[in-house]
């Protein structure tokens, strides 16, 4: 399982040109799942997301969560984080975990993370989104559970 973590000042999620998510600031998360990840992994990588310190104190010291800050999270299913170009030009996907295994992940761990107290926004599973971001550093952090 893979997360990948950035720090943003706004962020905005479009399916078919209609707005689904927004949030002021916070944290853009994508989030893949591999072939054979659990609920025990999402769990992990859950309570990495909220306790991450990647916001700035008064010091301007990397030292505050999102939970910390009131920030946001705008969380985003990604198969692609699992792709693997190593054989040729074009990325293959196998290892990545199938639908109908990766959606009840995705949704488990979106509320997982909303259960820390963190307010959580969400993509549609499997849709084609697009994403406004305004990176915030930039900082972006790659967490995994393998």
């Amino acid at each position: 399982m893979k997360a990948v973590v950035q720090r943003v000042k706004a962020a905005s999620l479009k399916v078919q040109g209609r707005l689904v998510s927004e949030i002021p600031f916070g944290l853009v998360v994508f989030f893949g799942v591999k072939v054979g990840d659990d609920e025990a992994k999402a769990d992990y990588i859950v309570k990495k997301i909220a306790n991450l310190r990647i916001f700035e104190d008064e010091d301007g010291k990397m030292n505050l969560s999102v939970k910390d800050v009131g920030g946001e999270v705008l969380f985003v299913s990604q198969f692609t984080l699992y792709g693997d170009a190593s054989h040729g030009n074009r990325p293959g996907f196998t290892l990545a975990e199938r639908p109908e295994r990766a959606e009840p992940l995705y949704l488990y761990a979106a509320e997982k993370l909303a259960g820390q107290g963190v307010p959580v926004k969400t993509g549609i599973f499997g849709a084609d989104m697009k994403i406004e971001q305004l990176n915030d550093g930039p900082v972006t952090i790659l967490l995994e559970a393998e």
